[in-house]
């Protein structure tokens, strides 16, 4: 890619080690911090796809020695992206997503590293995006989809109030909207009217804005049935958490929904 294409993005500073070649016309970034097992039984899983779309592992800074070499490798991982600049998961997508531009991939799968998401649904999104596709959520809640042990708030949180602000918002119907896994298409992320590469989307912002701005500017747009399960006791795997986290999650909301974080024309 050139630097003239380039020019502009913000995008936290990082570290990429790069295990093999690009082989395939997708990837899949998966994001994590500080996993552990979680995110070496799913890589473990996913490995059996590493043939079909190259894994690209985005790191928010992991210190728990989960992603020490040579576990990625085994698992047939093409890169390891460490984030070495501030944010959060937006800004491990902003790197992740920029990434991928730059190694000249067609769409960028992206799913969370804890393990609760069955990435065999995978090759679905890249069928997807085969189609045509420039944004694919993907929904527990569309038929074939599955919701195991989903906590009671988080599943009303969504019913009830995510999902319906999203979709009035976008224009569309929504069902799923704090659901990470999804995929993006090239011609998405690089339209100049989106502008994903900018240093304000730094904690959970970036995947509401996108939801939203596919479907306003007309890119096509669906949903695809997935799993996602929680475990059935313990702690539910989150970054999330506590009174104050979710009502930080709520003011993101909303700016996206008012078109806050729409660029400047």
């Amino acid at each position: 890619m050139s630097d003239e294409l380039t020019e502009g993005w913000e995008v936290p500073a990082f570290r990429a080690e790069v295990l093999r070649e690009k082989r395939t016309r997708y990837a899949v970034a998966v994001f994590v911090i500080n996993e552990g097992e979680r995110v070496r039984t799913q890589l473990g899983k996913m490995a059996a796809l590493s043939g079909e779309i190259d894994l690209v592992v985005a790191d928010g800074g992991s210190t728990d020695g989960s992603l020490d070499e040579p576990f990625p490798a085994s698992c047939g991982v093409r890169a390891v992206l460490t984030k070495t600049g501030p944010g959060k998961l937006s800004a491990q997508m902003r790197m992740a997503m920029a990434w991928a531009m730059r190694e000249g991939y067609e769409g960028l799968v992206v799913i969370d590293g804890n393990n609760k998401d069955d990435p065999s649904a995978i090759p679905a999104f890249m069928r997807a995006l085969d189609e045509g596709y420039d944004h694919v959520q993907g929904s527990r809640y569309v038929p074939g989809g599955r919701a195991i042990n989903t906590p009671f708030s988080r599943h009303w949180g969504v019913k009830l109030l995510h999902a319906p602000m999203i979709s009035l918002a976008a224009g569309s119907r929504c069902t799923d909207t704090t659901n990470g896994f999804r995929a993006y298409s090239r011609k998405f992320l690089l339209d100049p009217r989106v502008q994903p590469f900018r240093e304000l989307f730094a904690t959970y912002e970036l995947h509401y804005y996108l939801a939203i701005r596919a479907s306003r500017l007309g890119f096509r747009t669906c949903e695809l049935p997935v799993t996602r399960e929680y475990p059935a006791d313990g702690k539910v795997p989150t970054k999330i958490s506590g009174w104050r986290g979710n009502v930080n999650i709520l003011k993101l909301l909303g700016r996206a929904c008012l078109g806050k974080y729409d660029p400047e024309e």
